[in-house]
This record gives C-alpha cells, structure tokens and sequence, in this order.
C-alpha cells in the first residue's frame, strides 16, 4: 500500500468509519426500502452541516439479499446516496462477517497512510430472521466489541427476529426495535451520534444522544 494516498494527503483529518450494514431482501419492497433510502439520504445532508464531520465521517455501505458492497468507504462530502432496490434473501451472518472483514482492511488503510481513527461503528438494519449460519458472526461480533474493535448496533424494523438479533447482538448492546418505519429520525440520531465521536479525542468515551426511534421493550 503507496504511503500518502491522495485522499489523506488532501484531507488528514482521523477518521470515523460507519459501515450501514442494510438489509434489502424481498421482505422490504415497497415503503419500507423507500424511506430506508430517504433515511440514509438525510444521514448524509445532516453529517454534511457539520464541517468537521464531512471530512472525518467515512460511510460504507453492504446491502444483504445478497450480499454485496455498494458503497466503498469515502467521506459524507464525496458521498452520493445510492437508491436502494429489495431483492433476494437475508444471509446476515456472511453480511456480518463481510462488514467486519472490509473494517479490518480499512484500518490497514489508515495505519499505512499515518491516519488516527476513531472506533468504527457497524450499524446493522434488518426485518427478517437470517438465512444462513451466524452462529460465527456472533462470535465475531461479540469478540470484536470485547476487544474494542468496533461498536455493533441492531436494530430490527416491523417483522424482524429480534430473539435471534439479541444473540447476535453484544450484551452491553441489545438490538433495538424501530418505531414503525421512522428511519428519518434514527438517522438523525446516528448522524448527531458520529458529530459528537469526531469531535472528540480518539479513544474517548463519547456520551450518545438519546434513542428516541426505538420502541421500549417492556
């Protein structure tokens, strides 16, 4: 890997990686994969108001059903949000295994370009049950967050299985329901989430705003 790639010699600010790990099987045609889209849209024109944030804050995005990288890590300002389609199946465990493996390849990345980084976020949404093995992703999961690797969220839209989201999920992190289809204010959240991280030291306990899209389990 070239030391001094372009794109950290002309922004050298750390990073903050956020991988939106999306669900886009069959089960979320119509609505529902609409204001997905509209939600990530408004992830975007909100982290851009932010002038620290559109350099620091890099998104990638893996859609699964099936699983494919639609987004390759790049900066809120270089980022057009793409207009997701619904499609296949919901292998969430190679979905999770493949969102990891692209963190860990981006880190290298950074490291060789002399690129501080905060702890990335993969943020999983979903409303099925997985149809593959995820027993591993779990473990990975779990693993990866003990060792500070990264931070994992879930969160289950209208349908999803949470039962098996919770054993996915890191325990100090239990997956999250979403209120109907309000994905306009858990990406606000989101958006509001990574401006506080990137604005504070690398390595920094960061306070997060308060969950006002989740449902409360009872």
């Amino acid at each position: 890997m070239p030391v001094g790639l372009p794109e950290f010699v002309e922004n050298p600010e750390n990073r903050c990686p956020v991988i939106l790990l999306l669900d886009t099987s069959t089960s979320m045609a119509g609505q529902p994969i609409q204001e997905l889209s509209r939600g990530v849209g408004v992830f975007k024109e909100d982290v851009q108001r932010d002038t620290k944030a559109s350099l620091s804050v890099e998104v990638a995005i893996v859609t699964f059903g099936p699983v494919q990288l639609l987004q390759d890590f790049v900066t809120i300002d270089q980022f057009t949000p793409p207009v997701l389609e619904a499609n296949g199946y919901t292998p969430m465990g190679e979905a999770i295994e493949y969102a990891i493996d692209l963190l860990e390849g981006r880190k290298e990345v950074y490291k060789a370009n002399g690129i501080q980084y905060y702890r990335p976020w993969i943020f999983m949404i979903t409303d099925g049950a997985p149809t593959d093995s995820w027993h591993n992703a779990a473990q990975r999961v779990r693993l990866g967050e003990a060792d500070r690797k990264f931070c994992f969220f879930a969160v289950g839209v209208e349908g999803a299985d949470m039962a098996t989201l919770s054993k996915i999920a890191p325990p100090e992190r239990p997956p999250a329901k979403l209120n109907g289809l309000d994905f306009q204010t858990l990406f606000v959240w989101l958006s509001t989430s990574m401006k506080r991280v990137s604005s504070g030291k690398v390595g920094e306990a960061i306070a997060l705003p308060p969950v006002g899209w989740a449902e409360i389990s009872s």
